[in-house]
Parts: C-alpha cells; sequence; structure tokens
C-alpha cells in the first residue's frame, strides 16, 4: 500500500498486525509528493512486491486516475523502460480513495484494500469507507476486524454539548498524559451545532506510544452522561465484553434507574457482561450551586471506577486541574467545583445488572411514522449517528434536501421544561417573543372546537372583549425544548394564589410529556391564524404568528434566534434571507436538519448561505435578481394585457402591498392570474408563469454576526447601504466571534476579554449605526429585544417598510459573554440601562414632514457601566487577574459612554432640517 498523510500510522499499525499473523504485506510513506523522487521511491520499493493500492484522500473528476496514482505508474513504467524496476516482473497497481468527506480510515479498512490486492482481478479506481451501490467502486469492508490493544485503557464519553463533557476529558487528557508512566490520546466527536448536541469523546491511556490515528473501534469503558441518549442511539455499540459502564441517571436515582432503562439496552448490557454504574450527576450540580454543568462529576466518576490511576491521587490531580482551569474566574467556582469532587464519590452507586432483561420499554423509533419518506429513511439515520452507513444511492442526486425538518428530531434534552397556568396568564405574548427555539406558540379559536379535546388540553378564555366564544391556548412544544428558562423569566403575571408562581413555570418533563404530546397533536389541528387578522404592531399579537424558523440547534437561552424567528413571523413566505457564515449558518442550515421551516400553504422563507467577506454583496445580489424579475413580468403583464383583461393587470401593477391584508389580496390576483394564462396559447404566457410570483413583493433581509458586519464583511455592508436599494440588514450583535471560539471582534467593547484580547480590549467598540446614519437616506436601529420587544417589534416593521437600505443592531445575549443563559435578558436590560447598548431608531422617511428622524428610545443611563459589565465573566476575569488595569479600561469605557450618549442625546434634540440630505421616495 502506498499513500500519505493522515492514513500512514492506520495503515503501518495493520500491516505490522497482519504480518504478525502470517501476513506479506506492506505500506510506502510518502512524504515529498510532485516531485515524486523516483530514485528514492524505487530504493524503497521491496523487490517482492506483486501487487500495489496507491490510496489518496482526493477526486479528480475527468481525470484518468487519481494524482499520485498517475505518477507512481509513470515512475513503474519509466524504470521498467530503462531497466532499473527492482521487482522482477512489472507490479500490478490499482488506485483508490479513502476518507472523503471526513470519513473514518480504520483498519479493517485496511484490511479491505490488502484484501482486494490478492484477487485475481482487483477493482481500480476504487473507494473504501463508504457503500456505493451506484458505480459500485466500493470495497466490503469487515466491521468486526479491530485490532485495539488490551494494554489500551479505551474511553468514550456520550456528552451534551455545554454541559462540559469535552473540557472535562481534555483535562482529562492532561492529568493522564502528565503522568509519564501513561501516554495519552483524545479525538472528539461532535456535529456543528451550537451547544446541546451529542458529543463524543474517544480517549485512549497506555503504557506505549499510541499510533491509532482513528476513533476508538471497542471500548472498555463507556461514559453515558445524558440518560436520554440511551434512547436516541446504540451508546453501548462499541462496548467492549466485561467493560464499564457509567451512567448519569438524571433526573432519576440510581438505585430505580435498571427498570427505566429499554430493554434492548438492558439486553446488550447483559450480553456483553458490562459492569454498569450510575450517578443522578444533575442532582449533585444543582446541590453544590453548579447548574447544569455535570462535567467535574462525570469525570470524577471516570477516574473513581476506571482505575487508570489510584483513586486519591487521580482527585488530587482533579482539584488541581480545577484550581488551574477556573481560578480566573474566582474562588467561588472553584470553591464549587471542589465541593461537587467530594459529594460525587457519596453518590456513586453500582447498579445491580439481571440475569435477563426485565424493563417494558421499547426504544422509541428516531423519527415518528408520520414523516415524510425521506426523513425516516435518510435523515433519521443522521440523527442516530449512522449517516455513513447511509448508501450513496440514498442521497439527494442534486444534492438539496427538504425543509422543514427539525420538527422531526425531539431532542429532548432538557429534564426541566415550561409549563402553562392558564388561570394566571394574561396572553401578552412575550414567552413566546423571546423563545429562542420557537417551542412556544398560540392560538384563538371557537370553543366548539374542543368537542374532540384531550381531557389534559388547557385552554382560557381570549382575554378581549366582545368574544364571548373565543378561547385561547399556549402550548409548549416539551421535547423540542432546550429548558433555557427564559420565558419564565420574562413573563410578568403572577398567581395571587401562590409565591413565586407565574404564568409559565419550570417544571420536571417526565410526568407531563404525554399528555402534552396528545395536546401537542390537537393543538396542531387547530386552524392556523388567518394572518389578516393578526394585529401585527403588537407582542401580543405576533404571538399568533406561527414562526417558520422553529427548533433550531442554537444554545440553550440564546440571544440571537429570536430575531431571526420574529423576521421569519412578520415576513413569512416572501422572506429572502442571504446569510452570512457563523453561528446563523450552524443553527440556520446545517445536516441533517433544517429549521427553516412552511406554512400550511407549504411555502416558507427563501435561505441561502455565504462566505464573511461577501454576504452583503450576495444578498444584494437577491434585491437585484427580483428587482428585474418584477420589472419582467410587469413588461408581460402589458405586453398581454388584451388577454389577461385590463383591469386585472392594472390591480397586479399598481396594488399597494404594505399590511399583510395587501399582501393577502395580491397572491389572490396572482392566484387567479395563474389561472387564465393557463388557458393563453401566446408563448409569452409560459415566460410570465416562470417569474408570476414576483408580483408579490419579496422582503429581502442580509442576516449575520458582528464578525461579519463589523470585521470581514464591513467594507460590503457599507457598499450595500450605500447603494440605496430596498435591502435590509440584520446584525446579530454578540460583541464577539461567537461561532469560532470568542476572538476578538471590532464590536467587542473595550475592557472585555476575548481571544485575542486576553489582557481586555484597549479601544472601544466601533459605531457602525453613525456610519450608516451619515448617509441619511439609510434606515437605522438599535433594539435589545430584552430591554424593549415593543420597540424591537417597531423597528422590525418600519425597517421593512421603508423602501430603501435599512440597518438594524440586535443586542444579543451570549454564551460566550460567561453568563448565566437564563438570565440573558436581564443583561439586555442592563445594556440599555447603563448607556452601552442605548436603544433608537433613525427613521429617514420622517423627513418628508421635517421632524427629527433620529428618536432616543431609551432613557438617560440609570446605572454605571460596572453594574452591568461585573455579572460577565469576559469583564470579570480581568478584574481577578489584573484589577489595576481592570478598573482603568472600565473607567475609560464609561467615559466613552458618557461621550457617546451626549452625541445621541444632541442628534435626539435637534431639529428635522438639521439631517441632510432629505429622504426621497
Amino acid at each position: 500500500m502506498i499513500l500519505m498523510g493522515s492514513g500512514q500510522e492506520t495503515a503501518c499499525e495493520t500491516a505490522a498486525y497482519l504480518n504478525a499473523r502470517g501476513e506479506k504485506v506492506g505500506v510506502l510513506q510518502v512524504r515529498l509528493y510532485q516531485p515524486l523522487s523516483a530514485s528514492h521511491f524505487l530504493a524503497a520499493l521491496p523487490a517482492s512486491v506483486k501487487s500495489i493500492a496507491v490510496l489518496e484522500r482526493t477526486k479528480e473528476p475527468g481525470a484518468t486516475g487519481e494524482p499520485m496514482y498517475l505518477e507512481v505508474i509513470s515512475t513503474l513504467v519509466e524504470a521498467q523502460i530503462e531497466g532499473t524496476l527492482p521487482t522482477s516482473v512489472m507490479p500490478r497497481v490499482i488506485g483508490g480513495r479513502y476518507g472523503l468527506s471526513s470519513k473514518e480510515f480504520t483498519p479493517a479498512m485496511c484490511k479491505a484494500v490488502f484484501d482486494e490486492l490478492r484477487k485475481d482481478k482487483p477493482k481500480n479506481h476504487f473507494t473504501v469507507g463508504i457503500v456505493d451501490d451506484v458505480t459500485h467502486t466500493s470495497l466490503d469492508v469487515d466491521a468486526n476486524f479491530m485490532i485495539e490493544s488490551d494494554k489500551v485503557v479505551r474511553a468514550m464519553f456520550y456528552g451534551l454539548g455545554a454541559d462540559g463533557t469535552v473540557g472535562a476529558n481534555k483535562n482529562s487528557i492532561k492529568i493522564i498524559g502528565d503522568d509519564p508512566d501513561f501516554y495519552a490520546q483524545g479525538y472528539f466527536v461532535y456535529d456543528s451545532k451550537k451547544s446541546g448536541s451529542q458529543t463524543v469523546s474517544h480517549l485512549r491511556f497506555g503504557p506505549e506510544p499510541i499510533r491509532s490515528p482513528y476513533l476508538v473501534q471497542s471500548a472498555n469503558f463507556i461514559g453515558c452522561h445524558q440518560f436520554n441518549f440511551l434512547n436516541r442511539g446504540d451508546v453501548l455499540k462499541n462496548a467492549a465484553p466485561g467493560a464499564v459502564f457509567l451512567l448519569n441517571t438524571s433526573p432519576h436515582e440510581p438505585e430505580e434507574i435498571w427498570e427505566r432503562i429499554p430493554r434492548p439496552v438492558q439486553e446488550e448490557i447483559i450480553a456483553k457482561k458490562l459492569k454498569v454504574y450510575g450517578i443522578n450527576a444533575e442532582k449533585v450540580a444543582r446541590d453544590n450551586g453548579m447548574g447544569t454543568r455535570i462535567n467535574t462529576i462525570m469525570q470524577t466518576c471516570f477516574f473513581a471506577i476506571s482505575g487508570v490511576l489510584p483513586r486519591d491521587k487521580a482527585i488530587e490531580k482533579i482539584k488541581y486541574s480545577i484550581k488551574k482551569s477556573y481560578m480566573r474566574k474566582g474562588e467561588e467556582v472553584v470553591r464549587k467545583n471542589f465541593e461537587a469532587v467530594d459529594n460525587t464519590l457519596v453518590n456513586l452507586r453500582e447498579i445491580p445488572v439481571s440475569a435477563q432483561a426485565t424493563s417494558t420499554i421499547e426504544l422509541p423509533p428516531t423519527v415518528s411514522a408520520n414523516a415524510p419518506e425521506f426523513v425516516r429513511n435518510v435523515t433519521a439515520m443522521m440523527m442516530a449517528g449512522r449517516g455513513d452507513e447511509l448508501p450513496v444511492s440514498a442521497l439527494p442526486v442534486d444534492g438539496t434536501y427538504p425543509s422543514a425538518t427539525t420538527q422531526w428530531e425531539k431532542r429532548n434534552i432538557s429534564n426541566f421544561v415550561p409549563v402553562w397556568e392558564p388561570n394566571v396568564c394574561i396572553q401578552c405574548g412575550n414567552c413566546s417573543m423571546v423563545c429562542p427555539h420557537g417551542v412556544i406558540r398560540s392560538k384563538f379559536y371557537n370553543e366548539s372546537s374542543l368537542e374532540s379535546a384531550p381531557k389534559a388540553f388547557r385552554t382560557a378564555p381570549i382575554d378581549a372583549r366582545g368574544f364571548p366564544d373565543i378561547r385561547y391556548t399556549l402550548q409548549v412544544y416539551l421535547e423540542d425544548c432546550t429548558g433555557c428558562g427564559l420565558c419564565v423569566e420574562v413573563c410578568p403575571a403572577k398567581s395571587k394564589e401562590q409565591t413565586g408562581r407565574k404564568a409559565i413555570n419550570m417544571a420536571l418533563k417526565e410526568p407531563v410529556l404525554e399528555d402534552e404530546k396528545a395536546n401537542i397533536r390537537f393543538f396542531e389541528t387547530l386552524p392556523e391564524m388567518d394572518r389578516g387578522r393578526v394585529d401585527f404592531s403588537t407582542v401580543r399579537g405576533v404571538q399568533f404568528l406561527p414562526p417558520l424558523f422553529e427548533f433550531s440547534g442554537a444554545c440553550a437561552g440564546c440571544g440571537e434566534t429570536p430575531y431571526v424567528k420574529l423576521l421569519s413571523q412578520l415576513f413569512g413566505d416572501r422572506l429572502l434571507v442571504a446569510n452570512a457564515t457563523g453561528c446563523s449558518s450552524i443553527y440556520g442550515g446545517n445536516l441533517p436538519t433544517t429549521p427553516w421551516s412552511v406554512n400550511s400553504e407549504g411555502r416558507g422563507p427563501a435561505w441561502s448561505n455565504s462566505l464573511f467577506e461577501d454576504n452583503a454583496e450576495f444578498g444584494l445580489g437577491f434585491r437585484l435578481t427580483a428587482d428585474k424579475h418584477l420589472e419582467y413580468a410587469t413588461e408581460l403583464l402589458k405586453a398581454l394585457a388584451g388577454s389577461i383583461g385590463e383591469d386585472l393587470v392594472d390591480d397586479l401593477i399598481n396594488a399597494e402591498q404594505t399590511t399583510e391584508i395587501d399582501i393577502r389580496r395580491q397572491r389572490g390576483r396572482v392566484a387567479e392570474l395563474k389561472q387564465r394564462l393557463q388557458e393563453i396559447a401566446d408563448p409569452r404566457a409560459k415566460q410570465l408563469l416562470a417569474v408570476v410570483d414576483q408580483l408579490v413583493r419579496r422582503s429581502v433581509w442580509i442576516v449575520g454576526g458582528d464578525g461579519w458586519a463589523y470585521d470581514i464583511g464591513s467594507s460590503g455592508v457599507d457598499h450595500v447601504l450605500a447603494s440605496g436599494r430596498d435591502v435590509n440588514v440584520l446584525v446579530m450583535d454578540t460583541e464577539v466571534y461567537s461561532n469560532t471560539g470568542g476572538q476578538m471582534s471590532k464590536s467587542t467593547p473595550m475592557g472585555a476579554v476575548a481571544k485575542f484580547a486576553a489582557a481586555g480590549k484597549q479601544i472601544g467598540k466601533k459605531d457602525i449605526a453613525l456610519q450608516a446614519i451619515s448617509y441619511g437616506n439609510v434606515y437605522v436601529a438599535r433594539i435589545a429585544l430584552g430591554a424593549n420587544p415593543q420597540q424591537t417589534l417597531l423597528a422590525f416593521r418600519e425597517a421593512e417598510a421603508y423602501r430603501g437600505p435599512s440597518l438594524i443592531l440586535a443586542y444579543s445575549h451570549c454564551i460566550a459573554h460567561g453568563i448565566n443563559m437564563q438570565r440573558g435578558l436581564d443583561q439586555q436590560h442592563l445594556a440599555v440601562e447603563c448607556g452601552h447598548w442605548p436603544l433608537f431608531r433613525y427613521n429617514p422617511m420622517v423627513h418628508e414632514s421635517n421632524e427629527n428622524p433620529f428618536v432616543l428610545d431609551s432613557g438617560r443611563p440609570k446605572i454605571p457601566l460596572k453594574n452591568y459589565a461585573y455579572n460577565e465573566v469576559r469583564y470579570k476575569v480581568l478584574a481577578h487577574t489584573n484589577p489595576k488595569e481592570a478598573a482603568y479600561l472600565m473607567d475609560t469605557a464609561q467615559q466613552g459612554i458618557n461621550r457617546r450618549w451626549s452625541v445621541y442625546e444632541d442628534m435626539a434634540a435637534r431639529s428635522g432640517d438639521t439631517f441632510q440630505p432629505k429622504y426621497k421616495p
């Protein structure tokens, strides 16, 4: 086998294993390529070689072979011609590809290649690692072939993104790797969803160098840090016979967990003779003030029962690692982690394993039987972590995947979920507005619709006069909820009978889950609201607009997604989104599922992703294309007016399309036009049919984060705003590169710590709002949902109604700030209260009446900056490590806020004619 790069160690390890068992195989490692040194290559080639497989991690369509394969062929042929070939006869040479699409390259795949070389007629131009049932180039692989050493501790840990599992395992590698008697290795597998996705850590520890650059194939330790993972995939698939299985039993106690384990999992435990330990890690974490962070607890369990290090020595090293990792966050954080370590061993239990499976619980299907065929057959495989098993024939030929698929995922990642109290609720819509994942929905309907409602279905009279027969329901989609608690925090309605009780409260999910599943099924049979009857101008009204962005993979409590969801509610199926790479592309357009959905009519937003550097221009292209299509449709309408009807053509061209009622009426005209065009023989009728939907006004939004808008794509944003075209730019400002690890951006405030600003950012935040206002004809708004949701709603509607460029800067709290995400809305409020994030709107349309277009929507700062900043680790950490510098930067930042506020206040007090140029329609 000849190869270079990432597969070499696996190939060498496999060849050594096979040769030790009587095989005659070898590996030639290429380190310098193009030019390939013919003399060194021929000198390294054994004279006994009969057949060669050249493996490459590239595919060159149209070529007769991959590059190194062609180099090897030409080198051998030239050597044969020149008489320098080291072998007696020309070896047979075949080429193959491995590792494409980030596929694993395992010893079993290496063996499959060696087995192929033994055949009389081996496949040339083969692939290994996929199931190619279309061109039939793939090799069969024996998945049971493994060469894992018994001298090595091989551990796999299944965790939930942001629960600390990956961080704890990296610490474990450092702890064990620091011991001179051990070698350590770690690989971490997780999808590109944000926190809340499944993570799998693959760790190896042993007394000899570890040369296995592939994931653990046979684990003698399995840690499952989320109990519900037992229902979502086969976490014991790679467990070796006799392995240790550590299970976080939350929300249950270890003593009662055996009967709650699904029967097939019990059977696997018994068949493999696994030793099972359990701990209610979430309870231990809560009792020690650590919230949902169970990493330290599960790490302690691993060292306590794995035997990699003596228990006392391991605990000592864990505490040292905790102090080193968390001291910057304060002594209180370190103390809580120390207490968690001490309390872990007290709560760790060995779970007795029965001689036979006794559970009555069966594994649920990955997706509902009601899901579309593609979701059941393809998407579900990816959800279950078995996407690599999909054959080529299962994948879409054109690469397109269906939308609206997150509704089938049902991740069930939170044990605590919001439960609605109808008797306390004032139906304000706040909880629905702030929900980051779109799991809270509201409907009103006639009470006659309740005849077939489940007994547990909750309902209340509509809170409006004159509608005695209308009922209201707020429904929570529990299985899609991340348990962030923002809905509870924002709820203003408090029970008069029970202190601390609100209209929506967090409760244990398990007791209410089955009832709520039935409630959701019934809720979905209730008719969707007629958009023409919904009041778009109030938070109370918007709750009745179904989101077309739902159940995303964003972090629990995400500050960005409520704005994206609001876009989908307000502008629905006429929304065109150009998205800049970043968090919004990861939670917005990622396999296996997408949260962009469709309405009851089967229509939804159009969404496409572009790179940082050109997304603004990409979105401008949306506008130019839509405008050109509209222009073409208008030309064809006028040309065919005699056949279509003058009145209809006139209405289609000149219709007002400002309110939702206007839009609905235009859709009706377009539907009528389509019917008439079907009856017209003129070929121009078919051309018009191709662009007829453009007669409904398009809403173009260019969306991204501050890393795009302030930094890498800033020149593009400026160019597009200066174009004067009808585009809307939404910047979800987290003040840091959230998606790539928390690097500083030009939006990062002075004094905040981030990567590349470890000593605190020394200069202030860039003000792109003032830059945009200077053009005079750009609508500009700064908003914060947690501070003023009504102003947020008003800004979105004003920006979209304005027939020119608009820029909305939306404060988005982020897990990278180092906050309790449940308090994210409070931080937004404090950001406004201290003047760090003043709320305002600059509306050029106001120029027409010579009024001041700049309106301050927030009052003068009421609190100092530090009252907001020191709630966040990104500020506090500098106060711990360099108090003097932190105090200096905080004081300087406060002065900057005071100066900037005076500028805004001056602008708000001016007369309208001081703003130039005036708006020109």
